[in-house]
């Protein structure tokens, strides 16, 4: 008789969007990194409170680290809807002013975090290190280094606490040959330490959106979904 292959990934947090639950085999899981990424207004802080309200549904709790100053009561209240008061008890919240702050705020982690938090989620990860980079050009390797280190952080503490971390990116265009293409702010760190990568996309259809899976551990191909943003959150089509 066969044995089961275990899967390196363990428990999964439903998204809410049946498409990309699909995509994500599941859900989003944890022991890993989840790198979500796109350009402005396109569900990426919509995806963050979705997946920290359903980990909330779960009876656990979730921390949102806001560095990108996105998350809004009045969203939380539409997707959460009904449950909203009992939700919001088991949603923790962040709010870095600066990059060096985001950096104590993640160097506690290990420290504030109590067996029920079972999803941090970082929304923008890239802000504020791109506004200390505007600054202060000539500090650029220490500010990568930096990144750097708090990917790495995440990643391990992921897989330590049997915990999902999710961080949204911004992007950058990048001309290739006759091409205009977008790709993460800090690209090859953020690809470098994440376990699970998706593209977010806009199409011409308006409120539809792509979602790509660029990296996962147990996916070896591209896929794709498509996904709608709605009033009350984001729902397949």
């Amino acid at each position: 008789m066969a044995l089961k292959r275990e899967s390196i990934l363990e428990r999964l947090i439903p998204t809410g969007c049946q498409t990309l639950d699909m995509l994500l085999m599941g859900g989003l899981p944890t022991k890993a990194l989840t790198l979500i990424y796109g350009e402005a207004e396109t569900g990426k802080t919509t995806f963050t409170i979705q997946c920290a309200v359903n980990c909330a549904r779960m009876e656990r709790k979730a921390m949102i680290i806001d560095s990108d100053g996105s998350f809004s009561s009045q969203r939380l209240i539409q997707i959460a809807q009904q449950d909203y008061e009992e939700i919001a008890e088991r949603i923790i919240l962040a709010r870095p002013e600066n990059f060096e702050q985001q950096s104590y705020i993640i160097d506690q982690l290990e420290n504030i975090l109590t067996e029920k938090v079972l999803l941090i989620a970082v929304d923008t990860i890239t802000s504020l290190y791109r506004t200390e980079l505007a600054k202060n050009p000539k500090k650029t390797f220490m500010l990568n280094r930096e990144l750097n280190r708090q990917l790495a952080y995440l990643s391990q503490l992921a897989k330590a606490r049997n915990i999902a971390v999710m961080a949204t990116s911004q992007v950058r265009s990048v001309i290739q040959t006759e091409n205009l293409t977008v790709e993460p702010v800090a690209t090859r760190v953020l690809k470098f330490w994440a376990d699970i990568v998706i593209n977010f996309k806009p199409t011409p259809q308006p409120h539809t959106f792509k979602a790509t899976l660029e990296k996962h551990p147990e996916q070896k191909r591209l896929k794709t979904c498509f996904f709608k943003i709605t009033q009350t959150g984001i729902t397949s089509l």
